[in-house]
C-alpha cells in the first residue's frame, strides 16, 4: 500500500531532522580548567592556570551559548577576526634564571604593559578600520587603555618577522600601561564560573599582585570564515601566570636540588585559599605538577625514609608515586640571550644596541642545521620603534665576536619600514646568519632624538619615553615538553599544548629614552604674572573711576564735626558777626581734597605708565 505524499515528506523530515539532532549532539561546547605548579631553581613557584572554552561552528550550532562568552563571540563576527591576542603583564620574565626555552617561556612571557595582535578575514582596505575599532571594543570590555593603539603612531603591519599572517595582520604594545585588578576581573567574567568556583577560587588578588611576575593572557582562534576547516569553530584561551615567592613555615620540611634548598609550600601557603572543589561546569579540572626526574626520585626515597611525613606534610598536594608528575624537558635549547640597550648620551642622538650571548646551557651547537660545508645559526629580530626616534637603518653595523662584519654577510634577510612623522612607526624585521662557534653577536643602530608639540607629550614627560620590547626569535629550535606514556595528556588541553612544538622566542627590555623637554613651569610663571599685573591695573583704575570725591568730603567733614563739636565753628560765627564779616569755612577740607585728587591723579598715571611699559617689553 503506497503512503500519501505528505506523510512521505513528513517522515523524510522526521529522519532529516533526527540526523541534524544527532550530528549536534557531537558538537557541544566544552570548558576545561587546568593549574600547572613548578618550582623555579631561585626558590620560587611557578604558577600557570589554563580555562580553555570551545564552541562548534555557528552554522552547524547556532548562536545560543551556555558556556561560550556571548561578548567574545560577538567580538568575532563583528570583527571577522581569525586569531587574536591580548596580554597584559607585570613585571619582567627572568630568562636566565626561570627558563626561556620551554612552551609556557615562549608563549607566556611577554613584554611590560599591553601587547595586542590580531588577524582579520577581510579586504586588504578595511584592516585598519577594523583594527581600530577592536581596539575600542577591548579597552571598554576589558577597562584598560588599549584605545590608544587606534592611532597609526602606535601600532605596525609586519610582514613576516613576527608572524607569517602577511598583509591582514596588526601589532601594538603599550609598555607603560599599569595592570591592576580592574583588568582581571572583567577577564574573570569570561570564565563560565567566574571566580567562585573551581581553580579560579585560587586567584586572590593580593596573593597574585604580589608576585614577582604576573601575566594574564588571551588567545583567541576562529574558523568561522574559514571555508576550508569549518569543524573547530572558535577556541579561547585563557592564560594566567604568576611567579610567586612562597612562605615557608617555621616547622616546614626542605628538600635539595643540587646546592640551593627549596621551600616546603603547599596550593593554600600560596595563594591563600583552598580549593572547595571543581567549576561544575568544567569537563575536566585537573592540578598539575611538573618537577625533574632527579627530584623525583629523591622526593621518593625521603617519602619512603621518613613514613611519618605524608605528602601534605611535605606541602605538596597530590601523589609522588604517579608518573605522570614526572616531566623531561626536550633537549632543543634556545643558543643565545638577548639583551637591549642605549648608547650615547644627550637629547640630540643615540644608538640602539642589541646583544646576543650563548647560554650557560647550551655548550655547543651540535643539533643546529647545517648549510652546506658551514653550520649556521638563524636569527629573527622583530623591532618596532616610534616615530620621534628617527631611526636610520643605514648606520646598521654587525659586530660577531667582537669583529665588525659585513652587513651582507651576517644579514640574510631584512624589511625596513621608516617612521613617518606623527603617521606611522619604524618597524625593522630581520634575519641573521651566525657560525654555530658564536661567541658573542651584537646589532648597533643610530637614531635622532625628534620634537614633540607641546600638546603631544604626556602627563610624565620628564620620565622618558618607552621603546617597545623587540622579539628575538629562533626558528630551527623548538620547545616542547615530553610526557610519560600516560592517557590523561592526551584529553588534557594544557598537556596538550605543552607538547605542541613552538618556535622558542624571547623578549628584550624596555628602553626608556629621554627626549627634550621643555619647562613646563614657565606657562605657569607666564600666567601668574600676568594675572597679578592686570589684576592691579584694572583694580586701580576701577577704583579710580568708581570712587566720588564729593561724598567722601562731605562725609570726611561731617566725621570731623562730630568729632570736635559744634562750639568751634558757633565760636566762629560770632567772631565773624562781631567784626562785621561774611563767615567762611576751615581750610582743611579744601585742602584735603586737593590732596586726595593728585593722589588719585598720581595713581592713574603710574598704573597706566605700568601698563605701557609691559606692553612695549612684552607685548
Amino acid at each position: 500500500m503506497a503512503l500519501p505524499r505528505w506523510m512521505t515528506i513528513f517522515a523524510l523530515f522526521l529522519v532529516s531532522f533526527a540526523s541534524v539532532s544527532i550530528g549536534k549532539e557531537h558538537q557541544e561546547e566544552e570548558f576545561s580548567e587546568e593549574l600547572l605548579l613548578k618550582p623555579l631553581p631561585d626558590r620560587k613557584v611557578l604558577a600557570h592556570f589554563h580555562f580553555q572554552s570551545t564552541v562548534p561552528p555557528t552554522e552547524s550550532y547556532g548562536r545560543h551559548h551556555h558556556l561560550f562568552p556571548k561578548a567574545i563571540h560577538q567580538l568575532v563576527h563583528k570583527f571577522q577576526i581569525r586569531e587574536l591576542e591580548l596580554s597584559f603583564t607585570q613585571g619582567r620574565w627572568n630568562y636566565e634564571r626561570w627558563g626561556g626555552y620551554d612552551p609556557i617561556s615562549s608563549n607566556n612571557a611577554k613584554p611590560p604593559g599591553v601587547e595586542l595582535w590580531a588577524v582579520f578575514d577581510v579586504p586588504h582596505h578595511q584592516v585598519d578600520a577594523s583594527w581600530k575599532n577592536l581596539s575600542h571594543t577591548l579597552s571598554g570590555l576589558f577597562c584598560a587603555s588599549i584605545n590608544f593603539l587606534e592611532s597609526s603612531t602606535t601600532y605596525s603591519a609586519p610582514d613576516w618577522g613576527f608572524r607569517s599572517f602577511s598583509g591582514n595582520l596588526r601589532y601594538g604594545t603599550l609598555p607603560r600601561e599599569a595592570v591592576c585588578t580592574e583588568n582581571l576581573t572583567p577577564w574573570l567574567k569570561l570564565i563560565p564560573c567566574r571566580d567562585k568556583a573551581g581553580l579560579s577560587l585560587l586567584m586572590d588578588r593580593p596573593s597574585i599582585y604580589r608576585g614577582f611576575y604576573h601575566s594574564q593572557r588571551l588567545h583567541l582562534t576562529s574558523t568561522e570564515y574559514d571555508s576550508t576547516d569549518l569543524s573547530t569553530g572558535i577556541v579561547l584561551e585563557q592564560t594566567l601566570t604568576v611567579v610567586l615567592q612562597p612562605s615557608s613555615p617555621g616547622n616546614s620540611v626542605v628538600y635539595s636540588r643540587g646546592s640551593i634548598l627549596q621551600p616546603s609550600w603547599s596550593i593554600s601557603s600560596l595563594f591563600g585559599r583552598k580549593v572547595g572543589g571543581k567549576c561544575v561546569l568544567a569537563k575536566s579540572s585537573n592540578v598539575y605538577l611538573q618537577l625533574e626526574g632527579a627530584l623525583v626520585s629523591e622526593l621518593n626515597n625521603i617519602q619512603k625514609g621518613n613514613e611519618k611525613y605524608n605528602a601534605d606534610d611535605l606541602g605538596f598536594e597530590g601523589p609522588w608515586n604517579n608518573p605522570g608528575f614526572e616531566l623531561s624537558v626536550s633537549p632543543d635549547r634556545a643558543p643565545l640571550h638577548a639583551s637591549r640597550f642605549l648608547m650615547g648620551s644627550g637629547n640630540e642622538r643615540g644608538a640602539i644596541a642589541i646583544t646576543l650571548k650563548p647560554t650557560k646551557q647550551c655548550k655547543d651547537f651540535q643539533n643546529a642545521p647545517i648549510n652546506g660545508d658551514r653550520c649556521s645559526l638563524q636569527v629573527n629580530v622583530f623591532q618596532v620603534v616610534p616615530w620621534y626616534v628617527k631611526v636610520y637603518y643605514h648606520t646598521l653595523q654587525v659586530f660577531v665576536d667582537e669583529q665588525p662584519q659585513s652587513v651582507a654577510d651576517a644579514v640574510e634577510k631584512m624589511r625596513v619600514s621608516p617612521s613617518e612623522d606623527k603617521v606611522s612607526p619604524g618597524v625593522m624585521e630581520m634575519v641573521l646568519k651566525l657560525p654555530c662557534g658564536v661567541r658573542s653577536a651584537a646589532l648597533t643602530l643610530e637614531f635622532d632624538k625628534g620634537f614633540l608639540h607641546i600638546d603631544e607629550y604626556p602627563p610624565d614627560a620628564n620620565q622618558g619615553f618607552d621603546i617597545p620590547s623587540a622579539l628575538v626569535s629562533f626558528p630551527d629550535f623548538q620547545a616542547s615538553v615530553n610526557f610519560l606514556e600516560d592517557a590523561s595528556s592526551k584529553e588534557s588541553p594544557l598537556l596538550s599544548k605543552l607538547q605542541e612544538r613552538t618556535r622558542v622566542l624571547s623578549y628584550t627590555e624596555v628602553l626608556l629614552v629621554p627626549l627634550t623637554t621643555p619647562d613646563f613651569s614657565m606657562p605657569y610663571n607666564v600666567i601668574t604674572i600676568t594675572c597679578t599685573v592686570f589684576a592691579l591695573y584694572f583694580g586701580s583704575l576701577l577704583n579710580v573711576l568708581r570712587r566720588r570725591v564729593g561724598e567722601e568730603e562731605r562725609f570726611l567733614k561731617s566725621k570731623a564735626v562730630k568729632k570736635n563739636g559744634q562750639l568751634p565753628s558757633l565760636l566762629s560765627k560770632l567772631y565773624a558777626k562781631l567784626r562785621g564779616r561774611a563767615w567762611e569755612p576751615s581750610q582743611s577740607s579744601s585742602t584735603s581734597s586737593s590732596i586726595v585728587s593728585s593722589k588719585l591723579l598720581f595713581k592713574v598715571v603710574l598704573v597706566a605708565g605700568i601698563a605701557a611699559g609691559w606692553q612695549y617689553y612684552y607685548g
